[in-house]
């Protein structure tokens, strides 16, 4: 009874917040700021903290697999929430089908920055690796290797360079914006009498969490890992991505071409939980 007391207060006061007018008109302003201004913090954090290796356990646990972490958490508190309310598979579907429209982009986006890295770059490798030549700057001289594609480059252990845009901060930004909006619903859901029990609250809280978590490591990667300006045109793709759905497409309303946004059908709740 306590837990579940200190779980309606938890959630309760985390989805007053996010489902403000001031938290969803500017979030994704804070998250510009962030990529803006975050790697301005590497002149104050330090390079021996732990968060400074690319094998630290969050890196590992969860940045390579941020979008299914994004899914499993997100999804299911979509679906628990659409299914509670309405009772209809269609309608759960149709709710998830927004995952599964930013799952494609992001794919696709994957696809073309990989393509456009292979087409703008060149293989190199290492000359102190070839014939024991210093370094030089700290840095070993390169020799230029022709005709070689990326995955054959370095898989060799060579060294490819060529244009790329930074896909963990192009993820992150997705994942945080996406996250806030299909959250946010949950607030004025709450304020209808929509049923609420622990699992669904459960689920909202852990979606907080995972939002939280986006953010700190992409403080992490700007801080400790800055690369200008492949990380702004990675956060300024998610934020279009973003804003070309959830302020798009997204606003034409439910039909067999378009999912709607978050909370259609949800947000009018009649007596006994059921939508209009």
């Amino acid at each position: 009874m306590f837990l579940n007391t200190i779980l309606v207060v938890l959630t309760d006061l985390a989805a007053r917040i996010m489902g403000s007018s001031h938290f969803r008109r500017h979030f994704h302003l804070l998250l510009s700021g962030l990529i803006m201004f975050g790697p301005a913090l590497s002149l104050w954090v330090s390079q021996h903290s732990i968060f400074a290796k690319r094998t630290h356990f969050l890196y590992r646990a969860f940045l390579r697999s941020g979008w299914g972490w994004t899914c499993i958490f997100v999804g299911s508190f979509v679906f628990l929430l659409s299914f509670s309310v309405g009772r209809s598979l269609v309608l759960s579907l149709r709710h998830l089908s927004r995952l599964v429209v930013a799952g494609v982009l992001w794919v696709g986006f994957r696809k073309i920055l990989d393509v456009l890295e292979n087409a703008t770059g060149s293989c190199y490798e290492p000359l102190s690796a070839v014939d024991g030549q210093p370094v030089v700057n700290g840095q070993p001289l390169l020799l230029l290797r022709e005709g070689a594609s990326k995955q054959l480059c370095v898989g060799n252990g060579m060294l490819w360079r060529g244009y790329e845009v930074s896909e963990d901060i192009f993820l992150l930004c997705l994942c945080c914006l996406l996250v806030a909006e299909e959250t946010a619903v949950f607030g004025p859901y709450l304020t209808l009498g929509g049923p609420s029990g622990a699992p669904l609250r459960l689920l909202f809280l852990f979606c907080v969490i995972l939002l939280g978590l986006w953010v700190f490591l992409l403080l992490c990667l700007l801080a400790y890992f800055p690369s200008f300006p492949t990380q702004i045109i990675g956060g300024a793709l998610g934020c279009l991505s973003w804003r070309g759905l959830y302020q798009g497409w997204y606003r034409l309303g439910p039909s067999w071409y378009c999912p709607g946004r978050p909370g259609v059908g949800l947000l009018t709740i009649k007596e006994g939980g059921k939508p209009e």
